[in-house]
């Protein structure tokens, strides 16, 4: 008779840890999706059209957020000073169309010797979120080759790749090549 509560309660136990190891994992939202995701469903913000501070976003005396011509600029960094360099699909060779754009970051940082740079490897939504990742890291890493190669110091040049985390998934073709890029963000600090 007391191998019955044993086993009982060794089957409540077993049940439990199945089902506590088994819950369902939170479905992460498409940027679209979001309040201020980049895609135009219901409900997104475009930053260079909306005033975020008025919004209740951001505090535009506590960010420093500025916005002129789609660069944005707070104590930190300026984005969208420089173009993106764009790479052709499944690709992280830098066209010859795409090169002055990097030689444009080079002569800023000249002018600007305390500012350092920021190459973030984009990717379209195709494909599995580690090959992309992979992918962003190698366009990334193939700006920073072509800036070191025209003088800018290492030291200057920091990568990371956002894979596909930023892109819209099922975009049409012209999206698609938007979100195929190296973005170059300046840092000040």
């Amino acid at each position: 008779m007391k191998l019955l509560p044993k086993t009982l309660s060794f089957t409540l136990l077993a049940c439990a840890v199945l089902f506590a190891g088994c819950s369902k994992k939170p479905k992460r939202p498409s940027p679209s999706d979001t309040v201020l995701g980049q895609g135009a469903g219901a409900g997104a913000l475009d930053p260079s059209a909306a005033d975020l501070g008025a919004a209740g976003l951001v505090d535009p005396s506590a960010a420093g957020l500025q916005n002129r011509s789609g660069v944005f600029e707070d104590e930190n960094m300026i984005k969208g000073l420089i173009q993106p360099v764009y790479f052709d699909f499944d690709s992280s060779a830098i066209k010859a169309s795409e090169r002055a754009k990097l030689q444009e970051a080079q002569k800023y940082l000249s002018e600007h010797a305390d500012h350092r740079l920021l190459l973030e490897g984009h990717c379209d939504w195709r494909g599995t979120a580690e090959y992309n990742l992979g992918l962003g890291d190698r366009r990334a890493a193939a700006a920073r080759q072509y800036l070191e190669s025209i003088g800018v110091a290492s030291a200057k040049i920091e990568i990371r790749s956002k894979g596909d985390l930023d892109a819209i998934e099922n975009a049409a073709e012209d999206q698609m090549a938007k979100d195929r890029r190296a973005e170059i963000i300046i840092l000040k600090k």
